[in-house]
């Protein structure tokens, strides 16, 4: 897993501080879950859609350089199978 730094706000930052219990990135990742249902994405696909590319040789930083949304990873993974 790759670590990515987050801009967070001083309020954000006390009230963390305040619930230390509180985990910082289970909250990223469901904010990003909900984003990706706004978009109609399913991370279980997309999972596997990744996992399907690299597979095929891809690494992630290649995927990232071909396509910029679900439906172009989904389109070079089906392209490459075929």
């Amino acid at each position: 897993m790759i670590t990515r730094s987050v801009t967070i706000e001083d309020i954000d930052d006390l009230y963390l501080m305040w619930n230390d219990h509180i985990n910082a990135s289970a909250l990223y990742r469901r904010a990003l879950r909900e984003e990706m249902e706004v978009r109609d994405v399913d991370p279980d696909d997309l999972r596997n859609l990744l996992e399907r590319a690299r597979e095929q040789g891809y690494t992630k930083e290649e995927i990232a350089d071909e396509t910029n949304r679900y439906a172009d990873l989904k389109a070079l993974v089906e392209d490459a199978e075929e």
